[in-house]
């Protein structure tokens, strides 16, 4: 990354639209229209072939990597307790696959051997097949004919696309059990309204991804999540950051992050002030990096919640210093906005919120 990206200011509108020499803000702003293309590809017919009939015994998701394997877990944690069926995540075709059943092969790359042999497998034994994914190579030739196909229609980096896996799997839920109730087009507009709001021309106190990436810029981080929604989305953001800011960030259970607050974390950042020669941390005030060193800091700890978990893990987190939550409704110093009340819509909002924090610390050189 070059000097000139490490100077740009997060409300440098300008600055920051110059340096996106290869349009991140506009792909990852485009996780609505990538729900939208699913929905009209369903609209036109693409899941007929898997709609109706017998309720399936299993719906069995295999996400290749990345992006599709975290929106895996996110529909299993947010459907497992009101679909008709059980809904599992494996790295391949289960040896159990056959006519009962569906299977999802979802992924970025159609040569990807796991989704190619998963795929071949299930159709040959008589299963449902989707197919979300480029439906192209090896994974066409394995499936002619014998798979229904929800491909990419808008193009992005595979690090933007969970938001098309999630209503791949919405979808194909949708059509294959009449117990779960989802509208894409209501998801796509809370996209498009979450993308508006991190717009480059916002300010960081009415931007939520702006403010995020503030807050983690220069500083250790890490994710955490409660319960297994949040714990995928966690671990998605961590990915994301990673590959795209060039970011380590950590991501955890939040009942494991809170002990290590409560515990290691303090001791150690105690330890090391003392060593640095202070009786009193007060002292810290007047501490030379240039001549003592670097004093160890407390990572900043941000927890991903669900509007139905807030009260109990404002609870359960008061008292720890550096933890904050982070929830859909969230915005900054600006305070909050409507949060939307279905699992699916925050997890995507927050999951399209990470992402273009990424971006932002990737431009800001933070």
């Amino acid at each position: 990354m070059s000097a000139a990206h490490a100077t740009i200011d997060l409300d440098d509108t300008d600055g920051l639209l110059e340096a996106d020499r290869d349009g991140l803000l506009r792909a990852s702003a485009l996780a609505g229209a990538q729900v939208r293309a699913t929905a009209a590809a369903v609209e036109e017919g693409a899941l007929d072939s898997v709609a109706g009939g017998q309720r399936p015994r299993t719906v069995v998701w295999v996400g290749g990597r990345g992006a599709a394997d975290a929106a895996g877990a996110m529909l299993i944690a947010a459907f497992a307790g009101s679909a008709g069926e059980p809904l599992v995540t494996v790295s391949g075709s289960p040896p159990w696959i056959g006519p009962l059943d569906v299977l999802v092969a979802a992924g970025d790359d159609p040569s990807d051997p796991v989704l190619v042999n998963a795929a071949a497998t299930a159709a040959r034994r008589g299963a449902r097949v989707v197919v979300a994914a480029p439906y192209e190579g090896p994974l066409r030739e394995a499936t002619a004919g014998r798979a229904a196909v929800l491909a990419p229609r808008v193009t992005v980096p595979d690090d933007f696309g969970l938001c098309r896996y999630l209503a791949a799997g919405l979808a194909t839920l949708a059509a294959v059990d009449p117990a779960v109730d989802t509208d894409l087009a209501v998801l796509a507009d809370e996209l498009d309204a979450e993308a508006l709001r991190n717009s480059a021309g916002r300010e960081v106190f009415t931007n939520p991804a702006k403010a995020l990436a503030e807050r983690m810029s220069g500083r250790q981080t890490v994710l955490a999540g409660d319960s297994p929604a949040t714990l995928a989305l966690a671990r998605h953001g961590a990915t994301v950051l990673l590959r795209v800011a060039g970011q380590p960030v950590a991501a955890a259970g939040l009942a494991d992050v809170a002990v290590a607050l409560r515990t290691g974390i303090s001791s150690r950042a105690a330890t090391g002030v003392a060593a640095a020669g202070f009786t009193d941390p007060v002292q810290a005030l007047f501490h030379d990096e240039e001549i003592d060193g670097p004093l160890p800091t407390r990572p900043r700890v941000l927890a991903l919640v669900l509007a139905e978990e807030r009260q109990l893990l404002t609870a359960r987190v008061a008292g720890i210093d550096g933890l904050d939550l982070v929830g859909v409704a969230d915005v900054g110093d600006a305070g909050t906005i409507p949060a939307s009340g279905r699992v699916e819509q925050q997890l995507a909002t927050l999951a399209l919120r990470l992402e273009m924090s990424a971006v932002y610390l990737r431009l800001a050189g933070g």
